[in-house]
């Protein structure tokens, strides 16, 4: 069952949308990532955009009906799923991966990222949340937009990811996702701690126990 309830896919006409340039990437960055939440702050962040202009662009895309405002974010429509890509961002880059760890077995995924989505740690800044038939992704980036750091989950396994967005500094994603997963280990209570953290350095593979 999935943690967050899918969307419709229902065929619509798009011949009478007119988008312009901005419009067009913001759709595209949220498509691109199958965002299906994502917070103001992030996607500013993610994009390098000034409050005022992304602002005027998520009013427009929420008057199109591809977007809702919500008390705590913003929530993606079936609508999207419509539109081809657009527009030309930077969220092809590839995703590195800096750690891998298992969830303890009694561990809630529904209640893990529940406590997860929308929290800021250290660098880290809420971008917003994907999910498939795979597992669920919550996204941060970093405070100057550099850096995506993706925490996936799927069954009993955590995965930490990042993609450069800018200049590619290991240091901070490393020190962003330790602290990401230290938060994680805090949720729990001591004999449910997360097990065998993997740090992964190139082509290395090193595993610690918790």
């Amino acid at each position: 069952m999935a943690v967050i309830s899918t969307l419709n896919d229902e065929r619509e006409d798009f011949s009478d949308v007119s988008l312009g340039g901005r419009d067009s990437v913001v759709l595209a960055a949220l498509s691109e990532e199958d965002l299906i939440t994502f917070s103001f702050d992030g996607l500013k962040r993610r994009l390098g955009l000034h409050p005022e202009t992304l602002s005027r662009i998520l009013l427009r895309l929420e008057q199109e009906g591809f977007i809702e405002k919500k008390v705590d974010g913003y929530c993606v429509t079936s609508r999207i799923n419509q539109v081809s890509k657009m527009g030309s961002t930077s969220v092809g880059e590839p995703r590195v991966p800096l750690l891998q760890t298992f969830l303890p077995s009694d561990v809630s995924v529904a209640r893990l990222v529940s406590e997860l989505r929308g929290r800021w740690f250290g660098p880290l800044r809420w971008l917003g949340l994907s999910e498939n038939d795979e597992g669920v992704t919550l996204k941060w980036v970093t405070e100057e937009g550099s850096i995506q750091v993706e925490a996936r989950i799927c069954g009993a396994a955590l995965a930490i990811d990042a993609k450069f967005l800018q200049e590619r500094n290991m240091d901070i994603a490393l020190k962003a996702s330790f602290e990401l997963l230290n938060h994680i280990n805090r949720l729990r209570s001591p004999s449910h701690r997360v097990q065998h953290v993997a740090y992964c350095s190139g082509s290395d593979l090193y595993l610690t126990p918790a």
